[in-house]
């Protein structure tokens, strides 16, 4: 099949394969709509820090601070996805990244506390309506997938003074890295201060409040381990 081919190339993985069957049809609809997404992405590449590859982009994407923005081959940011890439660090894409329809990735919240950034490994997979906020700095690894909806926060307002108001009390930012080959469900919130072991599974609508170690299968409101993968 000849797409097949064009992506195995555009990959550099000679066993890469379609599982599935499809017609005719169904192959010219997907080579248009990638096509007219390649052709978005040659407009945002000449104002990006550093693209090693093609750029991908659906309808409605906004870019702001592209100059901050680093990607490796073949990145896809589909349909209603917003990127701010104002912070220390950037925004950092690996290769062979894709960003799912409806995600936020901030690099900055309020402008007077510029923020850290955000980096994502290769071949990392971001399903439709994430939320990742870079304010006090998000590392995730390779080969990280990723269900629908997942909220990632790595700053916390200070509030143990009554006397003061919250918005007034300051910020606390310790970061939030996940570690390679994990696959974090849907739904699931992961917070400020949390570092995610490799190869560890998220249950959907977990709230990850505190570090686990490489394998866990961690699931709850908190979430707590379950098992170890070994």
């Amino acid at each position: 099949m000849l797409i097949e081919k064009v992506i195995r190339k555009l990959k550099n993985n000679p066993d890469y394969k379609w599982e599935s069957p499809y017609t005719t049809r169904d192959l010219i609809a997907i080579s248009w709509v990638r096509l007219w997404q390649a052709i978005r992405g040659l407009c945002l590449k000449p104002f990006m820090k550093r693209s090693s590859g093609l750029v991908f982009l659906g309808r409605q994407v906004k870019v702001r601070h592209a100059y901050q923005i680093e990607a490796g081959k073949n990145l896809i940011l589909e349909d209603n996805v917003f990127v701010n890439a104002l912070s220390f660090n950037g925004v950092k894409f690996g290769d062979h990244v894709s960003i799912g329809r409806n995600s936020t990735l901030l690099g900055t919240g309020i402008v007077s506390h510029k923020g850290i950034g955000i980096t994502i490994g290769s071949r990392t997979g971001i399903n439709a309506g994430a939320y990742l906020g870079g304010q006090g700095g998000i590392t995730i690894g390779d080969d990280v997938i990723m269900g629908p909806n997942v909220q990632i926060f790595s700053e916390n307002h200070n509030f143990s003074d009554p006397d003061i108001i919250i918005k007034e009390q300051g910020l606390t930012r310790s970061g939030v890295i996940i570690g390679s080959n994990c696959w974090i469900g849907g739904g699931a919130t992961i917070l400020d201060g949390v570092t995610v072991g490799n190869g560890c599974v998220i249950a959907a609508g977990s709230v990850v409040n505190k570090s686990v170690p490489d394998n866990s299968i961690v699931a709850g409101v908190p979430a707590r381990i379950i098992k170890s993968r070994i």
